[in-house]
């Protein structure tokens, strides 16, 4: 991406948090979107850059594929035989060389994590940032290594925070997910699958790389490349034959001359792959934030429908759980009214349980004055159909067939 590129995406991105934070976050902030799990986006949401998600089983090899990505070591980083990474690991750009304690970075300007302070302590101590000084990739892209998955009660024991709600926060978040697997040990665990299950709502970002293929020879790496696709058949739904990039990650030069030109064209491909991630990284923000206003639209549409059934006076508790109860209808009513996007639709059990605690007597009408007697409500509309699409025409090389309608 050159100059005047970078220079066109930050203007356009400044237009989007404007818009989120004049448009979208009093809506947010009137019906508490944030209740159903939703962070409020800050600063770093909008101007940090391409995040890359390294998703693997122990000893996989994922710190040597991120050395061989970023061209160097990097500071705490742990290699050995046995479980070595054990915490989330951001590692970006830097000014000087150093380990940010998870804790700090959630709250350091500029950086996407302040979300993360929702799974708290528990999980903040097992994350960290790596600042790196000097790398070329890092100029455009942040890595985050994770865990590696463990097989049986290991996966879950030690653990005090959610692995599978932090892993998908994570991949939301990711422009790119690499499942990193190694030749020698194919094995999908039980643990690995409802990793990659969890995953399912981004299966279009996932990239899958079959690491240190240079120690099999060219017949059984056929049949390793073979087995893998069928074992991912089994774990990943989506219709599509997931991308899978063959190689050998790390410093030695390739020895096997069966399989040498192959895995360099591979490893090409990926390289250039995430060389690409900072141009459409821009497009993923705008995609990522008409996904949230039509969630917000239907957020605030199914409250006012929950408010607009409450009774003036008696019963309200009574019929407060009633509609809870069967909340499944009232998404049914509401999609039927209002001829909206199922996919629109929060998770039913979790949109119960976030308002629960509610007084659906003080929420907001969408004609009140509030809401600006309709007008918020236009604003998310004309967001949709004016502004999103005038903000994509404003990239170079993007047209709004990009804008998924």
């Amino acid at each position: 991406m050159d100059i005047a590129e970078g220079n066109a995406s930050k203007l356009v991105l400044k237009d989007l948090r404007d818009l989120y934070l004049h448009k979208v976050l009093p809506i947010e902030e009137l019906t508490s979107f944030t209740r159903c799990g939703n962070c409020v986006l800050h600063e770093g949401d909008f101007e940090s850059p391409p995040i890359v998600l390294l998703i693997g089983p122990y000893s996989a090899g994922k710190t040597t594929f991120i050395e061989h990505l970023i061209g160097r070591k990097f500071p705490g980083e742990r290699v050995g035989p046995e479980p070595t990474t054990d915490k989330f690991v951001a590692i970006m750009r830097g000014d000087e060389e150093r380990v940010i304690p998870g804790n700090a970075l959630t709250v350091t300007p500029g950086t996407p994590f302040n979300g993360l302070q929702k799974f708290g302590n528990n999980f903040l101590t097992r994350f960290e940032g790596s600042q790196v000084k000097e790398s070329p990739i890092l100029e455009h892209l942040t890595i985050v290594d994770t865990p590696g998955v463990l097989s049986g009660e290991k996966q879950k024991s030690g653990r005090s925070y959610s692995y599978a709600e932090v892993l998908e926060w994570f991949a939301e978040r990711s422009d790119m997910i690499i499942l990193l697997f190694d030749v020698q040990k194919l094995d999908i665990s039980d643990e690995m699958g409802d990793a990659i299950k969890s995953l399912e709502k981004h299966y279009d970002k996932v990239r899958v790389v079959l690491n240190k293929a240079d120690s099999v020879s060219h017949q059984n790496l056929l049949k390793v490349y073979g087995a893998l696709l069928w074992s991912l058949g089994r774990v990943i739904s989506a219709p599509e034959v997931t991308r899978v990039y063959i190689g050998s990650f790390w410093d030695e030069p390739l020895k096997n001359e069966e399989t040498k030109s192959v895995m360099e064209t591979e490893m090409a491909d990926l390289s250039a792959d995430l060389s690409a991630l900072p141009r459409l990284g821009a497009v993923r923000k705008i995609n990522d934030m008409v996904k949230r206003i039509r969630q917000v639209r239907v957020h605030a549409i199914i409250l006012d429908h929950l408010r607009h059934n409450m009774p003036s006076v008696f019963g309200k508790e009574k019929k407060k759980k009633e509609l809870l109860g069967n909340l499944g209808a009232v998404f049914r009513k509401v999609q039927q009214d209002h001829n909206l996007p199922y996919g629109d639709f929060p998770d039913l059990d979790k949109f119960r349980k976030a308002v629960m605690n509610m007084d659906f007597g003080k929420i907001p009408k969408l004609k009140g004055e509030r809401m600006k007697k309709g007008g918020r409500m236009l604003d998310l509309d004309r967001s949709l159909t004016i502004a999103i699409p005038d903000l994509l025409t404003r990239l170079p090389g993007i047209n709004t067939a990009t804008y998924d309608e």
